[in-house]
């Protein structure tokens, strides 16, 4: 029976969670609505915001677990990559709450929490994938092909040279006008569009590596392109756009992915991060599986975000190992993965 407490802190999600061994106990998560007027995640606005919420949404992660924090056998935290104002509320907490409780402290890439984050146990029932296998990790921040051995052997074998798929869906969304956060307005959108209504040049990049910077660029040029003769043209067009543009990202993402599998042979695959939670990336997901022969594994919705739970249980691997952190370790913004 071992206690973990998990902090994540890395953007403008403030979340705690317990888990016993792999099992869910709590997963608190404090949203920060304050940046859907400036149209993106505003640094300081965020950090500020950790602060007053990483106490009270410890405590009820804590009391929904039924346990003491005098139970807790370590305290896991994102230590990067994020937003650093951000991760050093999250990283002061975890190491000073350790401290006091004579507990071990635990780093955690974010990256990597997302990707065993398949292994979390619930009442959801999902099956957990088997070693190895590739986990396609899509984010806001972030576009890659993981192979994964063991919970401390990963190995990135494809990963998007400029722009994530996140980033591209978000930005799609700010130049159609649509509202902050972007990416779940164009999910939504795109399930009335024609996804064959645009089309879109993909990019030629080598290998298993992504490039979503000159889609985004051609998506800006065509709209501009289609003002000009017609002012209305994305009010008519906007459920088609949003289509069309989702449908493409889907098919950069997925040709990738089919291609890593007939390089490695492994069938047993995953999809992690914040864009797992698209219905048309899951669907399509799901149809290629059927049709490759592949074992899919696709997280529950509540697990596809960042959330706490998933760091609690990559330092719960951490901490059958015996890996515990420094207390003057410090943040980092870019991935050390």
């Amino acid at each position: 029976m071992t206690y973990i407490l998990g902090i994540e802190s890395s953007c403008d999600d403030t979340s705690a969670a317990v888990i016993n061994n792999t099992r869910v106990l709590s997963n608190i998560i404090a949203n920060q609505h304050v940046h859907s007027a400036y149209g993106g995640v505003v640094p300081e606005l965020a950090s500020r915001a950790h602060q007053q919420n990483i106490i009270p949404v410890v405590d009820v992660a804590l009391k929904e677990a039924k346990i003491s924090k005098n139970q807790l056998d370590a305290i896991a935290f994102t230590r990067g990559p994020g937003l650093l104002g951000s991760l050093l509320v999250g990283t002061s907490f975890a190491k000073s709450f350790a401290l006091a409780l004579r507990i071990p402290v635990i780093e955690v890439d974010h990256l990597k929490a997302h990707i065993l984050s398949h292994f979390l146990e619930d009442t959801s029932g999902e099956k957990q994938p088997k070693f190895p296998y590739l986990c396609l990790t899509v984010s806001g921040g972030h576009t890659q092909i993981v192979k994964v051995t063991s919970p401390s052997a990963m190995e990135i074998i494809g990963s998007t040279i400029d722009d994530a798929a996140g980033e591209a869906f978000d930005k799609a969304a700010k130049i159609m006008g649509l509202p902050y956060p972007g990416g779940p307005e164009i999910d939504r959108l795109a399930k009335q569009g024609n996804p064959l209504a645009f089309k879109f040049s993909q990019p030629r990049i080598a290998g298993l590596d992504y490039s979503f910077s000159g889609l985004k660029t051609a998506f800006l040029y065509f709209l501009r392109d289609s003002l000009r003769n017609d002012a209305a043209f994305i009010d008519v067009n906007k459920m088609d756009l949003a289509a069309s543009i989702q449908y493409t990202i889907i098919e950069i993402l997925l040709k990738k992915l089919k291609l890593a599998v007939e390089q490695t042979g492994i069938k047993e695959i995953a999809i992690a991060g914040g864009v797992s939670a698209n219905s048309g990336l899951r669907q399509a997901m799901l149809t290629l599986a059927e049709t490759e022969g592949w074992e899919l594994h696709i997280p529950a919705m509540r697990y596809t975000t960042d959330n706490a739970a998933m760091i609690a249980v990559a330092g719960y691997f951490k901490f059958l190992e015996g890996d515990f952190a420094a207390q003057n370790l410090v943040p980092y913004a870019r991935s050390k993965f």
